[in-house]
């Protein structure tokens, strides 16, 4: 054994002496786990993975990391990994084990531990007909999610998710455990709420949940040949909408893979998303303008919270994904004819999907006592992502998520979006510029050494 590997060997028997969880250093079995993303094109390489089983696990993580000189980097799921700068100097301190959650029915909260997904919250509040702002797919993270301001299927009526956080706790470098809400700690519970989480180690968080006893969602499948007129008739559409709608105008190319509806595998669709909280009746009044266009396949119907986490068709397990997306202030004519042409039919794209979708709402409002991202000054969100076979396809790919942002220039908006961005770009591309000041200063307070990663640095 080399001197290097036996000290590492030697550091990692230490913080095991001192959690409950488990730690990995390279050539360790179960590092390669321990260290995994959720997009598998994102080859995380850290000196050192810690997967914590408690909060005092954190803490204990948290100090040794910091008397070693080694940096944190925080994460539990591992979506959002790939604009991370590289960690060979620093400590991976995985979450995924703190799973735990409390649902508070009289007071419509919700208390998660830094671990838990959209599913462990989702599903027990269903129970009460209520509802988290949860995004699109149920198995990802909570935290990381909210942190980067969460942007879900009830955005429009009820805003982001990170404002809707009544408390946080987190461990500092020092190894202390504090409560931050609005009578504690200020200045970093309005930076953990959309701010990217960069100030701290999240242990849990407190939520607000809605009354939502009726949802109304499905999928509309036109053939892709169709995408012009889809995509059209879907941005005169949403014009008249109330908020209580979100939707989402999609290209999509579902890969040729068993596990997939026959009249779906290997076909590419148009497709109109959406999600009413309201009533069946009025849902399908709502509808209605985009039915008459004649859909190959309509989902739409009653449906719970738990069926509205599924969808987006996102994936359930961990793939080797590609993506990028950004802000647009508008989505006129010309961007659609522009989106169709880079990703319609005949298009050369290994892109499988692109989403635009419709912002606006209460979105627009800023949030009363809200943290770092108050609202969304854009009224559409663009998303594109493929997934990349060979690791030649990661760099075409990426070319391709980077060319339709290009080509949607003239309607970028002037920041981006946490939840969104998986290239690297510093936190001042992703926040309003007042936002971005207030929280360098709070990360420069707080943590002046730079300890502690996010994916977009401040």
């Amino acid at each position: 054994m080399s001197t290097a590997n036996s000290v590492a060997r030697e550091a990692s028997d230490a913080v095991r002496a001192d959690i409950h969880g488990d730690a990995f250093v390279p050539g360790d079995p179960g590092y390669d786990g321990a260290r995994r993303a959720w997009a598998l094109t994102a080859d995380q390489r850290p000196a050192m993975v810690v997967e914590v089983a408690s909060a005092s696990d954190v803490a204990a993580a948290v100090r040794f990391a910091h008397s070693h000189g080694l940096r944190i980097a925080p994460q539990g799921t591992g979506h959002g990994a790939a604009p991370l700068e590289p960690l060979e100097t620093a400590l991976l301190l995985r979450t995924s084990r703190l799973r735990g959650v409390r649902i508070d029915p009289d007071s419509r909260t919700a208390r998660a531990d830094a671990g838990a997904l959209w599913q462990d919250i989702v599903v027990p509040a269903s129970a009460y007909n209520l509802a988290a702002l949860a995004g699109t797919s149920l198995n990802v993270g909570v935290t990381g999610y909210t942190l980067g301001g969460g942007l879900g299927w009830l955005a429009r009526r009820y805003g982001l998710a990170a404002n809707s956080v009544t408390a946080a706790e987190i461990v500092l470098l020092d190894g202390r455990l504090i409560r931050a809400d609005s009578e504690h700690e200020p200045d970093l519970f309005w930076a953990v709420r959309g701010g990217g989480g960069s100030v701290g180690v999240v242990t849990s968080l407190e939520m607000q949940l809605y009354p939502v006893p009726e949802l109304y969602a499905g999928v509309l499948f036109f053939p892709v040949q169709r995408a012009a007129e889809v995509l059209h008739s879907w941005r005169d559409w949403i014009k008249s909408l109330p908020d209580e709608v979100t939707s989402i105008g999609r290209i999509l190319r579902v890969p040729p893979l068993p596990t997939v509806p026959d009249q779906l595998r290997g076909r590419a669709f148009a497709m109109v998303e959406a999600a009413y909280s309201g009533d069946e009746a009025t849902g399908a009044e709502l509808i209605a303008p985009l039915r008459k266009l004649g859909p190959e396949i309509d989902t739409f119907a009653a449906i719970s919270a738990v069926t509205l986490g599924h969808l987006h068709m996102d994936p359930t397990e961990p793939v080797p994904a590609v993506g990028d997306g950004t802000l647009l202030t508008d989505f006129p004519a010309a961007a659609v004819d522009t989106l169709v042409g880079l990703a319609g039919a005949g298009a050369d794209t290994m892109l499988i999907s692109i989403e635009v979708r419709h912002l606006d709402g209460a979105l627009r409002q800023p949030a009363a006592g809200g943290g770092a991202l108050l609202s969304i000054d854009a009224s559409y969100s663009l998303y594109a992502t493929g997934v990349a076979a060979t690791p030649e396809a990661v760099a075409t790919i990426g070319a391709h998520a980077q060319a339709v942002k290009d080509a949607l220039g003239p309607w970028r908006a002037s920041y981006d979006f946490y939840n969104m961005a998986d290239t690297p770009a510093r936190a001042q591309a992703l926040l309003p510029a007042e936002s971005y000041q207030r929280l360098r200063q709070i990360k420069t307070s707080h943590d002046p050494d730079n300890a502690i990663i996010s994916a977009h640095p401040i």
